[in-house]
């Protein structure tokens, strides 16, 4: 991957130390869902990886962060309620939302920090968003649009902010989920409200930098940094398409219409090169050539063409995208310049289409592994030809419920030459270093 994003046109991110072995954010270090490290085994063993450990847990989407030895990450225990999962309805329940920090090397509970929060979600089972751990502070967004500032070490509050109450925002029918990104001295938020569907905060204090955007629904995806025509841009995908806007000023560059079904854009756009790749659901994509002022479409696609991913993001390998179709729940590549699809497989679930049938991607040299909603963690290598299963292990059952079959949704973590994989029970951690 780092070989096909020349420095002038990388996803450009704050220039502070990272340990190699960390994954303190959604999809990584960089956010392109590249695993960096050296050493890991080929396959698994016949009897699966080690466990190392499993921690117990509460309920939840959110993905683990894992930086400086330890694991960040968010759940809810419900008090009162009922989950019924109802795609179209919202359950109500009590409980607490809390932030866990727990010890990646033996999977002991350091701190907890815990938040009496009220649910009135679809698929409550709780926070969506992964924390981003940054210069010994967690930033933490909760499913009812509650935002913490956390001490990294002792789990104490520094700061925070609530969405619904100081900019009117509404909490999307699935939660607030986009995932906090931080930028030199800046945090950036999805939160939605009229003219702040994009907020700047001061990292530190949280003092408002400033506010931009209305849209008729914020949508779900995380908000995402680039380098394109001379200048930093943060994109912004809501639910009526994707915006650009001054990362200083929040002053808007560019807009593109691309209108997701349900407010659906979720998944991060994509970049190769001079390209950018948007998807939401449902058959709704369009490629960008990032040239000058404004960009240029290349191509849109549309039922039965191209890819269209929802709960998870694509990755971009020599001008072919591989995308976890939101309809079809197949992987499919897809050529990123002309939206021509090359093949579609339902193999890295179980052989069968499924609505929302979902696989995270995470690219580790010229292979992939995927952790897909059985709960089980797959090596495959993936080609413009098709897709090459290599190993495939059962590392927790699936706890949640999605039109009537078990899932977990949840992205995984690479680091210290482990898995780190959540359902709604335990935290486990999985060995995949050589020995």
């Amino acid at each position: 991957m780092r070989r096909l994003l020349p420095a002038a046109f990388v996803v450009v991110f704050a220039s502070v130390a990272l340990r190699a072995d960390d994954w303190p954010q959604w999809m990584g270090p960089n956010r392109d869902g590249v695993w960096r490290e050296t050493g890991i085994i080929e396959k698994f063993p016949e009897s699966g990886p080690k466990v190392k450990w499993r921690a117990p847990i509460a309920a939840g989407y959110s993905g683990p962060a894992v930086a400086g030895g330890k694991v960040y990450v968010m759940d809810y225990v419900r008090e009162t309620g009922k989950v019924t999962n109802n795609p179209g309805g919202r359950d109500k329940l009590t409980g607490k939302e809390r932030v866990l920090c727990i010890n990646a090397d033996t999977g002991k509970e350091i701190w907890k920090q815990e938040f009496d929060t009220a649910y009135s979600l679809s698929f409550p089972a709780g926070p969506r968003c992964t924390p981003t751990v940054q210069d010994g502070k967690v930033y933490a967004l909760g499913a009812e649009g509650h935002f913490y500032c956390l001490d990294a070490a002792k789990g104490d509050v520094i700061w925070k902010k609530d969405f619904k109450a100081e900019y009117k925002a509404k909490t999307p029918i699935w939660g607030f989920t986009a995932h906090p990104l931080v930028v030199g001295d800046k945090v950036f938020c999805v939160v939605g409200g009229e003219g702040s569907v994009a907020v700047a905060f001061d990292k530190d204090n949280g003092k408002e930098l400033w506010k931009a955007l209305s849209a008729s629904e914020q949508g779900y995806c995380p908000p995402t940094l680039i380098d394109a025509g001379g200048k930093k841009q943060v994109l912004i995908f809501h639910a009526e398409g994707v915006t650009s806007v001054d990362p200083e000023s929040g002053k808007d560059y560019w807009s593109v219409p691309l209108k997701t079904d349900y407010a659906m854009s979720i998944a991060q756009p994509m970049r190769s090169g001079d390209y950018l790749f948007v998807s939401g659901f449902a058959a709704k994509s369009v490629v960008l050539k990032l040239s000058g002022d404004k960009p240029e479409e290349v191509w849109r696609g549309g039922s039965g063409k191209a890819v269209a991913c929802d709960n998870s993001t694509p990755i971009i390998v020599d001008d072919v995208i591989y995308g976890n179709d939101g309809s079809s729940g197949g992987i499919i590549a897809v050529e990123l310049k002309t939206g021509k699809r090359l093949w579609e497989s339902q193999k890295h679930i179980d052989g069968k289409r499924k609505a929302h049938g979902t696989s995270f991607l995470v690219r580790h040299d010229d292979r992939f592994f995927l952790f897909n909603e059985l709960g089980e963690l797959i090596i495959a290598k993936m080609t413009p030809t098709g897709y090459d299963e290599i190993s495939r292990a059962k590392i927790l059952e699936p706890t949640n419920t999605c039109f009537g079959r078990k899932v977990v949704w949840s992205a995984p973590a690479f680091a210290q030459k482990c898995a780190f994989v959540r359902n709604d029970k335990e935290l486990v951690c999985v060995a995949l270093g050589k020995e």
